[in-house]
């Protein structure tokens, strides 16, 4: 297949091209805006692969889309371009309307005119990936089952807001115009290549640094833990196996609460880069909650386990183990993010 993937530049997006391109036959149409979390970087050394061409645009761009999906004809769109940071959206909530609402529409109506131009066997492969989040669901308790396919939408804030939007644009074209999609709802990620904006590349650049380690509340927020690599293969497995028209939810099957994480990776630390003085969990501060924040989130993965044969194979100390030492042998990727210099990168970028 080629398969047209948005995101690239990202943390999620790098990594499934990279398992792609290592596991499978396929080719490689990327698309990436390099936004401030789009990093260059994340896959410098897949540039020049035989089966990857680069594409530096912007999926709010609707006129560059649909130029792009003319001239590309790919057999499969996998889209994970999107607005994630919860606190950026609190912020700044603009731009997760623009990028998760408007962006998703410019790629369905780009879409929908390709495939409503294939014939035979090229019309009847083509699939329409959608990747969301568990955060549409909404809150959990500390005793409720995990969220599962048919759980009421129910979003908190205007990240998870825009996303929840998404999808239903991305059902709605489903119903309405017959385009083939699927749809996945995943846990949070954690593993190589995340921004450091998100919990545990945070807990472990300032465990590296000697900084405070920010913890919102008490840390009692609790998720379900994926590793991005266990993530990537359930996509591919989507797309390749799915039914047209379902959605599929990927879990670690690995509860967590944010302090339980936090110390976690402090006593990894303390193993792997021990601080001058005391441990690392010493630096440990809670600071004031954010607002909205959701309690609980826990994913339901038994469809696709069932239906596709898919499950994770890391568990939570082995993917841990992996990303902390991820970021202590790659310090020259999180080092130009801190600076600042991974943004002039962008000059240049795209062919």
């Amino acid at each position: 297949m080629k398969i047209l993937i948005t995101g690239t530049a990202g943390f999620i997006g790098s990594n499934l091209l990279r398992v792609i391109l290592k596991d499978t036959p396929h080719s490689v149409v990327s698309v990436d805006a390099l936004t401030y979390a789009g990093n260059r970087a994340s896959i410098a050394d897949l540039m020049d692969h035989p089966r990857h061409r680069f594409v530096h645009a912007d999926i709010c761009d609707a006129a560059r889309m649909r130029a792009l999906f003319e001239k590309e004809q790919p057999d499969a769109v996998m889209h994970l371009a999107a607005e994630s940071h919860v606190d950026r959206s609190i912020d700044g909530p603009g731009a997760f309307v623009q990028t998760n609402i408007v962006g998703t529409f410019n790629l369905l109506q780009a879409a929908r005119a390709v495939y409503e131009s294939y014939e035979g066997a090229q019309k009847e492969g083509f699939r329409f990936l959608h990747v969301s989040t568990d955060e549409v669901f909404g809150s959990l308790g500390m005793g409720d089952p995990g969220f599962t396919e048919t759980t009421p939408y129910n979003p908190h804030s205007p990240y998870s807001a825009s996303k929840a939007a998404s999808d239903h644009l991305v059902r709605a074209w489903a119903d309405t115009f017959e385009l083939p999609v699927l749809l996945t709802n995943c846990s949070n990620n954690y593993g190589p290549y995340q921004f450091p904006e998100k919990l545990i590349p945070v807990v472990i650049l300032k465990c590296l640094r000697g900084e405070p380690i920010p913890v919102y509340g008490k840390g009692e927020n609790v998720r379900d833990w994926l590793y991005v690599d266990d993530h990537a293969r359930a996509l591919l497995c989507v797309l390749e196996k799915g039914q047209k028209g379902q959605s599929y939810n990927i879990g670690g099957n690995n509860e967590r609460s944010n302090i339980e994480w936090v110390r976690s990776i402090c006593a990894l630390l303390d193993e792997l880069a021990p601080a001058q003085n005391g441990s690392h969990a010493d630096k440990i501060s809670f600071v004031t909650d954010r607002p909205g924040h959701d309690l609980r989130y826990a994913i339901d993965a038994s469809k696709i386990r069932r239906e596709l044969g898919w499950q994770p194979s890391e568990n939570a100390d082995s993917g841990l183990r992996k990303t902390v030492s991820w970021y202590l042998e790659n310090r020259p990727w999180w080092e130009n993010i801190l600076s600042g210099d991974y943004r002039l990168e962008r000059i240049g970028v795209g062919r």
